[in-house]
């Protein structure tokens, strides 16, 4: 068998694998592009086979597309949706910044395929792939809204479902710690003290605002720039036919896009994918707060923090014997880490490379932002399954480190006043006492009214109690 076969496009003939379903202007960009290995992920091109799948039904419907041509190309595009054909899509990342050469790839593939589905020749155009499949299209409307449609399904698919696991995980890790009291920390330091409970409420908050934060991009995210083809104006393309492609996506996603109410600012900017990029990074600035956090309060086992227990998953070292190492915190971290220089790398393509009526950073902002979903999916359910639900509290520590706090004088301030409460801390740094105990030598307050105020857990709420008597 031959190992290539000829093909032909506008700017002459190109060897193309035999067994590809590519043609020549995919070969192009494969070795024009010898650039990094990355390819686009698996969402952005089941993205592409939908829009082409809705793009076949819609053009047959307004009687633009043979509807027997329509059909083939619909069953190719859905083995590219299936990811069938998913080894065909062989461009590099790093490409024309369009993402042209990724829309002809689908083109290509999809009428190649579609002709053998027919019983005709790979390579013959007897279905073609600018004429047929990218009827009524442009790369510069094809593109980003693929960006769009992967990005939205993304979200619910793979990080939104992620986020709430970690929620309900944090949700009962603050139950289950509600009657466990510590000492905070602020700048560092010993400050007053807190239920384990309250810190881990508060980490669940963080993700719970994450999730409504992510709700506000999905809704922007729903617009569409197909329709507008090359420019905006939606020249070559039916008046109704985005209309009609966003009727047939929501079939098929169960989603609510619809047409951009403005394609020129839908495609010659990126203002919704920079928005959303930016939202991730609030999501992987708040997840490496938590996983940080709870690193530092794992700390140990002896001569760190020690508050909280966390699931030993592997040796820690190669040298130390019986090290165990927060590795799972520390993998959650470094996802956050590549988020936040993603969200840069949207953020520099924004701002340098959309020109005029065209934006020509979409290959790079759309890697970078479905990567981002993807990692922070994952890492959110190895935290919780590696992690959270293995956390058990060190009931003895956090007691005894409360009773060693200096910062329990701040609960005498209201009873004896500012400027003696900090002389029995500084009476008891200095000697190596507790605050406790130099209060009592002092006798400050009867004994059963200092018992009352230096109560640990009565300072992890507000109460009366608490408050100076007046007169």
């Amino acid at each position: 068998m031959a190992e290539f076969r000829i093909e032909k496009d506008s700017m002459g003939e190109m060897q193309v694998p035999a067994g590809a379903y590519y043609g020549a202007s995919t070969q192009r960009a494969v070795l024009n592009f010898p650039v990094s290995g990355y390819r686009f992920t698996r969402r952005f091109i089941r993205a592409l086979g939908l829009i082409k799948y809705a793009a076949a039904e819609a053009n047959a419907s307004l009687g633009l597309l043979d509807g027997k041509v329509a059909g083939l190309i619909q069953k190719a595009a859905r083995e590219v949706i299936d990811g069938k054909l998913d080894d065909h899509f062989v461009v590099d990342i790093f490409q024309t910044g369009s993402g042209t050469s990724s829309n002809m790839n689908a083109n290509e593939v999809i009428a190649n395929r579609a002709a053998e589905l027919g019983g005709g020749k790979i390579g013959s155009k007897s279905i073609h792939p600018n004429d047929h499949v990218n009827m009524s299209q442009s790369s510069n409307d094809v593109i980003p809204t693929a960006i769009h449609v992967a990005a939205v399904e993304a979200f619910h698919s793979d990080l939104m479902p992620s986020l709430h696991r970690l929620r309900q995980a944090l949700e009962a890790k603050a139950r289950e710690f509600d009657d466990i009291v510590k000492i905070g920390r602020t700048h560092l330091m010993d400050a007053t003290p807190i239920r384990l409970g309250q810190v881990f409420s508060g980490y669940a908050s963080q993700v719970s605002h994450a999730d409504r934060r992510l709700m506000q991009k999905i809704v922007v995210l729903r617009e569409l720039p197909i329709g507008g083809t090359a420019v905006g104006t939606g020249i070559n393309a039916h008046p109704n036919f985005a209309k009609r492609v966003c009727e047939i996506l929501n079939h098929e996603t169960h989603e609510s896009f619809h047409e951009a109410p403005n394609h020129f600012e839908a495609q010659h900017c990126k203002d919704s994918v920079v928005g959303a990029a930016s939202t991730l990074k609030v999501v992987a600035i708040s997840l490496l707060k938590i996983a940080n956090d709870i690193r530092w309060l794992g700390s140990g086992p002896r001569c760190g923090i020690g508050e909280l227990l966390l699931p030993a998953t592997q040796p820690g070292s190669s040298i130390m014997p019986g090290k165990v190492n927060p590795v799972i915190p520390e993998s959650v971290m470094q996802v956050c880490c590549h988020v936040i220089g993603a969200e840069a790398a949207v953020n520099s393509a924004a701002i340098s490379l959309g020109n005029f009526e065209l934006h020509v950073g979409m290959p790079v902002m759309a890697h970078s932002l479905l990567e981002s979903l993807r990692l922070l999916g994952s890492a959110c359910d190895v935290f919780v399954d590696k992690c959270i639900n293995g956390l058990a509290a060190n009931r003895q520590r956090c007691e005894e480190l409360i009773e060693q706090s200096l910062a329990m004088c701040t609960s005498l301030a209201p009873h004896i006043g500012y400027d003696a409460a900090a002389a029995i801390a500084k009476e008891a740094h200095e000697t190596g006492k507790t605050v406790r105990q130099v209060a009592m030598e002092r006798k400050v307050l009867p004994e059963a009214k200092l018992k009352e105020a230096l109560d640990p857990r009565s300072m992890t709420m507000p109460s009366e109690r608490q408050m100076p008597v007046s007169g």
